[in-house]
């Protein structure tokens, strides 16, 4: 690789081109479009959508801004766009707003030019250098973003407080010739927004009402959630005007894109304790709890649901079973149906319930969530246990006719045996033999569990997906299931229920 220019003189003789940063950009993303090389590796499930938006926005020379629900991949999207600008690029050496050696726009740039020409040193600084971001809090002032009078500075070189050389400079100006972000734009107050609309139509800076005008070379982009409009802010009507571009983010369209995007951030190889396989059937049910909590009337959709509650999830459920392995001593650990329930905790804080009140609701929901979930995955594998749901007086006539109908006798004998007063106690802190030895005791569960769609077995235990049936039934009102303390459950008939004490925690 050739050596970089160090002053302006190699730098002309380089024939180095004089672009803006939104020409540079759309030079390498039509580069890479060409190329047909990757645009934003990791975003997940965009390709049809957001994706083609964020290049035409990009070829098109315009800021933009990204409107979408938490968790929609917002702010990884905006830091990846760094990856469109080149590698280096030549400042003044010692700019504090990385003056173009072409036309410098500061006084220091200015004055280093006319004092030494072709002379004046260069650096080279990286693309991450060029990349400044922000967080919209109500405390953010036009200081903080543009700059103010350094009375300091002025003491100490003996400058009037109109002389150029007294201004601090803020974040944005330190971003010339960059990319800056602006996260949550609505929880930004009106005034400060007023302060961004030189930057983005008249492309200069005003500090203090002195005649500085500095012309930027700002890519500007901003984040936003739709709940903020109303909630805790607005974009000034002016502003919102001046963005060139406003694209929609959303959750994943598919499981698919879900399982994939959680497994891609999830800490699942950890290394340093017992290797914990998770079997296809967990992760649709982690990301099936997501959809249902997306569409559940307890879930205040405005909110939205995070990606990240399925990501928590997922290393939540790891964890408890790390958790046994070193209780029971065992390097063989497989997840069960029971350790579903320790995702709680990372449900429970990412969601923001219609009607908030004691502690205890947003456990119930959770759990329900959980149920609701196994519930919908329980039919991708099994036959749903539709005979035996007139047993059930609460399951109304016209839901049993709109299953579809299945063996009678599929589940006919398991419930047999529950009928007769027997029970399965399941936990787990269970040891491996426990736990089998528990579920054998059922009649018929092991051939209906080897019975399921080769693609459940193929990497789940048998034992588990046994366990699943067990979950299954209950799910669909075939059996009561008392959840008690310390991780445990126990199955038993649905008309013990009615019966109960009241000492066990029901789901809700």
């Amino acid at each position: 690789m050739a050596e970089r220019p160090r002053t302006l003189g190699q730098l002309r003789a380089s024939r180095y081109p004089d672009e803006t940063v939104k020409d540079e950009m759309r030079r390498n993303l039509m580069a890479r479009l060409a190329a047909h090389k990757p645009l934003f590796p990791g975003i997940i499930g965009y390709d049809d959508t957001v994706i083609p938006m964020l290049v035409n926005a990009i070829l098109s020379k315009h800021d933009l801004i990204l409107l979408g629900l938490r968790g929609q991949a917002k702010t990884r999207i905006i830091r990846s766009l760094v990856s469109f600008l080149d590698e280096a690029v030549p400042i003044i050496a010692g700019s504090e707003v990385n003056d173009h050696p072409y036309h410098p726009v500061s006084k220091y740039g200015v004055d280093t030019v006319r004092e030494q020409g072709d002379e004046a040193p260069i650096e080279w600084i990286p693309r991450e250098a060029r990349y400044g971001e922000k967080l919209a809090t109500p405390d953010v002032t036009i200081a903080d973003l543009i700059g103010d009078i350094d009375p300091i500075k002025a003491a100490a070189q003996r400058l009037h407080y109109a002389h150029e050389g007294v201004i601090h400079f803020g974040i944005i100006p330190r971003t010339n010739r960059g990319i800056f972000a602006i996260n949550e734009l609505p929880d930004l107050q009106p005034r400060i927004q007023v302060g961004l609309l030189n930057i983005m139509e008249e492309k200069d800076i005003q500090i203090r009402g002195f005649p500085v005008r500095i012309p930027l070379d700002v890519h500007m982009v901003f984040t936003a959630n739709p709940e903020d409009y109303t909630n805790r802010g607005n974009i000034i009507t002016p502003l919102k005007d001046r963005i060139g571009s406003q694209i929609a983010t959303h959750y994943p369209h598919t499981l698919e894109d879900g399982i994939t995007i959680t497994t891609q951030e999830a800490w699942i190889t950890r290394g340093d304790g017992a290797k914990v396989g998770v079997p296809r059937v967990f992760r649709e049910i982690i990301e099936q709890v997501a959809v249902e909590a997306r569409h559940s009337e307890y879930v205040d959709q405005k909110s939205g649901v995070s990606a990240r509650m399925t990501i928590s999830s997922l290393e939540a459920l790891i964890s408890n079973v790390e958790r046994r392995a070193l209780l029971t001593n065992e390097k063989t650990v497989t997840p069960r149906i029971c350790d579903l329930y320790a995702m709680t905790p990372a449900i429970t804080g990412r969601l923001e319930l219609v009607y908030e009140g004691e502690q205890e609701g947003a456990q119930k929901v959770a759990t329900a969530l959980i149920s609701r979930a196994i519930r919908t995955v329980y039919g991708k594998y099994f036959p749903l246990p539709t005979a035996q749901q007139r047993r059930n007086p609460k399951f109304s006539a016209e839901k049993e006719q709109a299953r579809p109908s299945n063996d009678d006798q599929e589940y006919a004998e398991i419930i047999a045996w529950f009928d007769m007063g027997n029970t399965v106690s399941l936990s787990d802190r269970m040891t491996e033999a426990e736990y089998r030895m528990a579920l054998n005791k059922v009649p018929k569960l092991r051939r209906v569990a080897e019975d399921a769609k080769s693609d459940l077995l193929k990497d789940t235990d048998i034992s588990t997906a046994m366990e699943f049936v067990l979950e299954g039934l209950h799910a669909y009102s075939q059996l009561s299931k008392d959840r008690l303390i310390e991780g445990r459950a126990v199955y038993r008939d649905l008309m013990s229920e009615i019966f109960s004490s009241g000492e066990e925690t029901k789901e809700w």
